[in-house]
Parts: C-alpha cells; sequence; structure tokens
C-alpha cells in the first residue's frame, strides 16, 4: 500500500498494484483472508458459498485496482446475499445481472464481463419500484 504525503486532508484510496508475486506469503495469506471475508459475507440462510465459488476477481485487484466491471461468477456469487439483503427474488436479481453481462469484444478480445455500475443502478431502481 501506498502513501498520500501530497494531500493529507482527505483520506484517499491509492491506485496500484502490489507488484507482489503470486507465491509471495503476505499475498497468500491476503487473498486466503479475501476468500475467507468473500465466503462468510455472500453465505445467506439457505445458500452457502463454498470457497471453491469464489473467483480470483473476487480476491484480487487488477494493475490500478478501479477495473469498473467483474466477471460474470463474482457477479453471480453475489446473487443470493443481494436478494436477500434487499427483499427482492432471486430470479429477479440473476436476469439483472444477465442483462448486464457482456461477451468477449469482437467475440474473441477479452473476457466476458458484468458492468457492476450498470448493474448497480437496474438495482438501486427495481428497489425504488418495490
Amino acid at each position: 500500500m501506498g502513501t498520500n504525503s501530497v494531500n493529507t486532508q482527505y483520506s484517499i484510496i491509492l491506485s496500484g498494484a502490489t507488484n507482489r508475486s503470486g507465491d509471495n506469503a503476505e499475498q497468500i495469506r491476503g487473498v486466503k483472508d479475501a476468500k475467507a471475508v468473500v465466503v462468510r459475507d455472500n453465505s445467506v440462510p439457505g445458500h452457502t458459498v463454498k470457497p471453491s465459488d469464489v473467483p480470483a476477481d473476487a480476491v484480487t485487484s487488477s494493475g490500478s485496482g478501479l477495473d469498473p466491471d467483474i466477471s460474470p461468477s463474482h457477479a453471480g456469487l453475489q446473487v443470493h446475499r443481494v436478494a436477500q439483503r434487499n427483499g427482492l427474488p432471486v430470479a429477479e436479481v440473476r436476469r439483472l445481472v444477465a442483462e448486464h453481462t457482456e461477451g468477449r469484444t469482437l467475440d474473441f478480445i477479452g473476457e466476458p464481463r458484468v458492468n457492476a455500475l450498470g448493474l448497480n443502478i437496474a438495482l438501486r431502481d427495481l428497489m425504488a419500484r418495490n
């Protein structure tokens, strides 16, 4: 983690990668700890998330840490929690995830992704109507 020595008036999150290797003990511990939090936070009555269900993008960040998208598996992992905490049907939340999932660019570049901002706005709008 970096420190903010330029603007000390506000607490900000700095963008950037850790540059730790995949076999770095601190990196491994951080990923394991993050995975345990994801499992705990997304397990709800009637739906238990297993550690093997947690995709890499749920416990790591990109080079900038500011990606606007998440993987479809990361979004899917959160469906039951979002539905339960907001009193929404699971099927309705799944439908919104599907609507905000984009495929590969030109059908071969990159990976499928979920527009997290668009999905969150759609969820907010859905809750406002209910």
